[in-house]
């Protein structure tokens, strides 16, 4: 995918033109960005050249001639105070989403726009889940955000809205919309999206203005992914929007993960088919944060060389079994069965706070499986 120089950031008004043209999506914008350069030599291109481009004369007319309205209409939004506007060439454009095939040239975000280039993990399911798989997708919401993570999802109702409702329990959230950033959708869904702006953001690649159109929500589905480190489907039928949101993850190059259902329940059939098909199957978070655990490592940092410390070297502000699984590896390098005999922790518990105590820097993976202390 083309992208403006990096230079000199180009003029706002110019992607606003670009975006707003009738009959150029993300693939033809990129497209142009690599043949001509930035949105401004675009619209300063002749019109023969960019309709022997393939372009259109209701496109063509469009550049020739931009939509002020709708460009006013984009910038007045942006006029208060927690709404942004980033375009593809903006230094706090998401660096994890600009690296999918079709990018949008601009994201409107209400909230902390910071908060698009964090670590990510989507949850989506059904929009009928079962009391069951609610739950479920509740727990590990809020075990994931413990763990640093931004919950990701598309503000429906079901998974989406309680994934975003427990996530903010504990840590943020970022919903992705399928209309304008001025509109929500389901309306059943306002508060929530009031308090997911207030503490996380809401974003979306519609202008301001745009309504809920079917034909949004595909399209929506791919950024739900592409902001994502993986995509997780807790709930979902074999025919829902979620299967979509799981092929767009592997189409770019994202984790998939699954949670495995009884084989009576209808809405379990879309997650076992992913399974099937390659998805990791979860039964809890640290099933994500194992495959997740290189490349979250690489997005924290952390000083993990290792280095002899004593007891009185722990830190305090460590929960007491996170202390106790430290006290139990001592000096030398050790092995999980080792810290489970030691502790009298299972292997389930051992699991997770190693993973944790690797993320914070306490302790550090060797080869052969075993972990030794480091300096916090």
């Amino acid at each position: 995918m083309g992208q403006a120089p990096a230079s000199r950031p180009e003029p706002l008004e110019a992607w606003l033109a670009l975006a707003n043209a009738p009959g150029l999506g993300p693939v033809k914008i990129g497209r142009l960005l690599d043949r001509f350069g930035g949105p401004s030599a675009i619209l300063a291109t002749s019109p023969g050249r960019l309709a022997a481009a393939g372009l259109k004369p209701e496109t063509l007319a469009a550049l020739e001639h931009p939509d002020r309205s709708a460009i006013d209409a984009a910038l007045d939004w942006a006029g208060r105070a927690d709404a942004h506007i980033l375009p593809l060439d903006d230094p706090g454009y998401p660096p994890l989403l600009a690296e999918i095939p079709d990018p949008p040239p601009v994201l409107y975000v209400l909230g902390d726009p910071a908060l698009l280039a964090e670590p990510q993990l989507a949850i989506v399911g059904s929009r009928n889940p079962t009391p069951g798989g609610r739950e479920m997708t509740r727990e590990l919401a809020r075990d994931l955000v413990g763990y640093g993570l931004i919950i990701t999802s598309g503000l429906a109702i079901g998974i989406d809205g309680a994934a975003h409702a427990a996530a903010m329990e504990q840590g943020r959230t970022l919903a992705v919309l399928g209309t304008g950033p001025d509109l929500v959708y389901p309306a059943v869904h306002r508060d929530l999206a009031r308090r997911i702006a207030r503490a996380g953001a809401l974003v979306t690649e519609l202008a301001p203005g745009q309504g809920p159109l079917a034909g949004n929500f595909p399209r929506r589905n791919r950024l739900i992914s592409g902001l994502s480190r993986g995509v997780l489907i807790t709930e979902a039928a074999l025919k829902s929007g979620s299967l979509i949101t799981a092929r767009c993850a592997l189409e770019q190059g994202r984790e998939v993960f699954a949670v495995p259902g009884s084989i009576q329940n209808p809405l379990a059939k879309g997650c076992h088919a992913l399974i099937r098909e390659g998805a990791r199957l979860v039964e809890n978070a640290a099933d994500i944060l194992v495959e997740l655990a290189p490349v979250l490592r690489s997005e924290v940092d952390v000083a993990a060389a290792p280095e002899e410390v004593s007891d009185a070297d722990i830190d305090l502000s460590l929960d007491t079994d996170s202390r106790l699984v430290l006290q139990s590896m001592g000096f030398d390098p050790t092995a999980p069965d080792e810290l489970i005999q030691r502790s009298g922790l299972t292997a389930q518990e051992i699991a997770s706070i190693l993973l944790v105590l690797e993320l914070s820097g306490h302790v550090s993976s060797l080869p052969g499986g075993r972990y030794c202390r480091c300096r916090a």
